[in-house]
């Protein structure tokens, strides 16, 4: 952890922030961070980061031109955080699946509103945590009860983010979650992901086939792939490189919607798919994870520079 992270949390008063205003932007409230070295916009519901630049850098996350900001709509780009459970809950394991009572995708907590817990600032970074406690208010959609905490810590060299799942319930708790990144690219035809190469994955596309990466991912058209790896990888774009460093995931998806599926998604241009990707760190398929009564568990990425 950084050396500011030891502090004690700053006042929640407003006032007393330096680098941080509340901002609404369309019909929700957001925390806007402007800092001498970085800005980012962090929104209260589904504790979602939608932007992050080093100062005079651009956005380092990719975030749809048709975004709408609406209670209990997730916003399309930036971060949305899939849990507790990630795709078609059909598709997971049955201990997982056994939990969930709706047949939506990637969890309540990206359209849930969190709750600000801590800020803390100082010269070089700065850190804001937020919870949801997923209790009797989502009984309706899931059977369980847990407490999320999602840290961000910004600063000049990357952005991290650390989401810790306890079980607060008396019996065992089978979740799986994804830090859903959106990544910007000025051609997804000549972007790539290093690092993936010898590893195995599903193939979602062709029957969830079960197949072994050949040399670095690219991008031909629609891909929807669960990979079976959970440590470092580059993401290299005409414009960049970003290195994604991952903690507590032992998988990794990797998704384009190509130009089919993109005619049809809600809040995505058409043509968008040539100008995204998402690389996301997870605990997907078979790496969904068990936690006893009390146990605690962090999935997390660092995003900096390659």
């Amino acid at each position: 952890m950084s050396e500011s992270s030891n502090k004690p949390p700053l006042s929640l008063t407003p006032g007393q922030w330096s680098f941080i205003r509340w901002k609404t932007i369309g019909q929700l409230e957001a925390l806007e961070v402007h800092h001498p070295l970085f800005q980012a916009t962090l929104f209260l519901q589904g504790a979602q980061l939608t932007q992050f630049a080093p100062k005079n850098e651009q956005d380092w996350l990719w975030l749809s031109p048709t975004a709408r900001c609406e209670p209990g709509r997730a916003i399309r780009g930036g971060i949305p955080i899939c849990w507790p459970w990630f795709g078609d809950p059909a598709r997971n394991a049955p201990e997982v699946r056994k939990r969930v009572k709706t047949e939506s995708a990637h969890g309540f907590a990206r359209t849930a509103l969190w709750k600000l817990e801590a800020v803390n600032e100082s010269a070089h970074e700065v850190e804001i945590s937020l919870s949801l406690e997923a209790n009797k208010d989502f009984e309706a959609v899931w059977n369980g009860h847990a407490l999320a905490l999602l840290t961000f810590n910004f600063s000049v060299q990357g952005c991290r983010l650390a989401l810790t799942t306890t079980n607060l319930g008396s019996a065992p708790l089978a979740y799986s979650q994804a830090l859903h990144t959106y990544l910007p690219t000025s051609d997804i035809i000549n972007s790539r992901v290093l690092g993936l190469g010898h590893s195995h994955y599903i193939d979602t596309l062709k029957g969830w086939e079960y197949l072994k990466q050949d040399g670095p991912v690219y991008f031909e058209g629609e891909t929807d792939r669960i990979y079976e790896y959970g440590e470092t990888l580059t993401v290299v774009t005409p414009e960049a490189k970003r290195k994604l460093t991952a903690v507590g995931s032992d998988s990794t998806v990797v998704w384009n919607p190509g130009p089919e599926k993109a005619a049809k998604l809600t809040d995505f241009p058409a043509s968008a798919w040539k100008s995204m990707l998402c690389v996301e760190t997870a605990n997907a398929a078979s790496d969904y994870r068990v936690l006893n009564e009390g146990q605690s568990h962090t999935l997390g990425v660092l995003i900096g520079r390659a």
